[in-house]
Order: C-alpha cells, then structure tokens, then sequence
C-alpha cells in the first residue's frame, strides 16, 4: 500500500477523534467529557497553606482533550488524583499552565505555586509527575511516564504521595509497572496527543487557577 499525505492525514484524524474526543466503544457510551467543569478564576498566585498541594495540569486538560492515551476520562482521573490528596488531610488546588505542554515544567510551576512546595504535573495524555519547589524541572520526586499503564487506582496512590511529601514524610515509592513493549504500540498515538496539547501552548501566559467541580 502506498502512503501518502492524504492517508496520513485520515489517520491522524481518525486517532485524535478516538483518543482525545470520545471513549470510541460505542454510540451508547457515556460522554464523560461533560462530567467536569475547569472554571477559569485568574491568575494563580503562590499559596500560604503548607497542607496544599498543587495539581498543574497543561493547556489543552479538561479543555480541549478530555481523555488519556489510556482513554480514561480527565475528569475521573482529576477526581481520584484531588481525592488522594485529601485522604492524607492536605488540600488540592488545581492550575491550568499554559505556558508549556512539557510535564516536567509543568510539574515544577505546580510546585512553585503551592504552599507545601509539592506539585503534579499532568499532562492530557496521561503522564504525570511529582516535583519539589527546589528542584528543577529535569529531576523529580516520581515520574510516571508511560501513561498507557497508569490506571485511576494508580492516579489515587500519586495524590496520596504527593501528600505525604507535603507533611515531610518519606514515603515509598507509588509502584508502577515498567513495560517497554508499550512503547512501539503507543508512541506514535502520544506524539499526536503530545502535538494537539501543544498547540494549545501561549509562550510567557499566566497560570491560571482554576475551580473545579465534578457533576455526579
């Protein structure tokens, strides 16, 4: 078969409807992109409470895209990543960064911003990271970088740790499944994910706070 322009382009087309649009199971599946609202409330300022926790998601999360490569729902993974947190007694703030669709920057503007000095960085595609004030945006406290394999019990447990290090503990890392033959299947799927977010990207903008609030 020959490829082309054209062919490329009805693939590229098909992939980002399946992946970035819609759960693609069937027409009677729930639309999940409506169970969450991301209220724009201005620019983010740094926090004073040493019990918040910075969620930083990237331009196009809950917006533009509303699953991950795993096609889990951003408002489930949002909701289970907001509940870890809690679990640990310490207090989620969410802020959209539109500056970059790196997650490792991402990560280190959220922890800049909060209280605690711990941030998550979360990008549309899934992958996420947990970043101190201190550090830079190449090194981290955890990295989950192979989205295809984070799972919302997974997102939970990163809330949960990201907590922990809010109230100066030490804890064990979240466990995550290393499978390299994902790598081949998915990459071609993420570099379209990763380009979509970054068009979404305005150099030098603001972080923006943002209110959330789940329908059901």
């Amino acid at each position: 078969m020959q490829i082309n322009e054209q062919l490329i382009a009805g693939i590229v087309a098909q992939v980002m409807q399946e992946l970035a649009n819609a759960p693609a199971a069937s027409t009677a599946a729930v639309d999940y992109s409506k169970d969450m609202t991301l209220a724009d409330k201005g620019p983010a300022q740094r926090g004073t409470n040493p019990k918040e926790v910075v969620i930083g998601i990237a331009p196009a999360f809950g917006k533009t895209m509303n699953y991950t490569i795993k096609k889990l729902p951003h408002s489930q993974v949002l909701r289970e990543i907001i509940a870890g947190i809690e679990e640990e007694g310490c207090v989620a703030r969410v802020v959209r960064v539109v500056r970059t669709s790196d997650v490792g920057f991402v990560g280190n503007y959220a922890a800049k911003l909060a209280g605690s000095g711990i941030g998550i960085g979360l990008q549309s595609k899934g992958t996420t990271v947990i970043e101190h004030k201190d550090m830079t945006p190449l090194t981290n406290l955890e990295l989950f970088p192979l989205a295809p394999l984070v799972t919302l019990p997974l997102y939970r447990a990163i809330g949960r740790n990201a907590a922990r290090y809010a109230k100066g503990d030490n804890p064990d890392p979240v466990p995550v499944i290393l499978d390299q033959t994902v790598l081949p299947i998915y990459q071609p799927t993420a570099v379209l994910l990763h380009n979509r977010e970054t068009s979404e990207v305005v150099f030098n903008a603001e972080h923006r706070d943002v209110e959330f609030k789940f329908s059901n």
